[in-house]
């Protein structure tokens, strides 16, 4: 028996990693690199269970888990860049596996159902959380590439990538945290024009097609 996907699993594990971690960092109770590798290793054990349903996506999403997972704890053992560069693209793995899973049943879905909205709050949560993947990278790669960093950047990552990434993607724009480089900028430019369609012709789609379905409901009752 096949088991249906359960996007719940992976908005736990994503509202978690998004809430724990900013505040972890600030109360100091673990190490920075600590706090990374929980909240990281986190965030693929609990969320890779989403796509159970998936069947050979599944084994891959087990697979980055894993190495991602395996890198992390390396990644707070040592300072070599292979391990902190592979964690990373390990994690870009998961997540590109995962949209592609969820993306797939919430595009083509016919019936609006909680898991699809669900699903539907993922993708947003996980395209936030993959474009601070991708700031933090940029970084790494081209240091100063952003003005305002209030900590110390801690093997390429910081909490503080995730609220530029959803302040960028949501356009509040309050400008304490802002791209100097001019790949950074693009990066961010892009991800507003993201957020703004995705509100605009995803989540409007599913509300048209749930009013839809309640009406012919309806009528059908009749």
């Amino acid at each position: 028996m096949v088991k249906k996907a359960n996007f719940s699993w992976l908005l736990i594990a994503l509202m978690g990693f998004l809430l724990v971690l900013p505040i972890a960092e600030d109360v100091g109770f673990m190490s920075a690199r600590i706090t990374r590798v929980v909240m990281f290793s986190w965030l693929l054990a609990i969320g890779v269970w989403s796509l159970r349903g998936f069947g050979f996506f599944f084994r891959i999403g087990i697979g980055f888990a894993i190495a991602g997972i395996v890198l992390n704890i390396l990644v707070a053992n040592t300072t070599s860049d292979i391990w902190s560069f592979g964690s990373f693209f390990a994690l870009l793995g998961f997540l590109a596996t995962a949209m592609w899973c969820i993306g797939h049943k919430v595009v083509i879905g016919r019936r609006i159902t909680t898991n699809r909205i669900v699903g539907t709050i993922n993708l947003y949560l996980m395209f936030g959380v993959l474009w601070a993947t991708v700031y933090a990278f940029i970084e790494r790669m081209i240091p100063g590439s952003f003005a305002g960093l209030s900590r110390p950047i801690v093997q390429g990552w910081s909490g503080e990538w995730l609220y530029f990434s959803f302040v960028t993607m949501s356009t509040l724009g309050y400008g304490d945290l802002v791209p100097v480089s001019a790949t950074a900028r693009t990066f961010a430019y892009l991800q507003a024009i993201f957020g703004q369609f995705y509100i605009a012709i995803l989540v409007a789609g599913l509300v048209s097609a749930y009013i839809t379905e309640r009406l012919r409901a309806e009528q059908d009752g009749r």
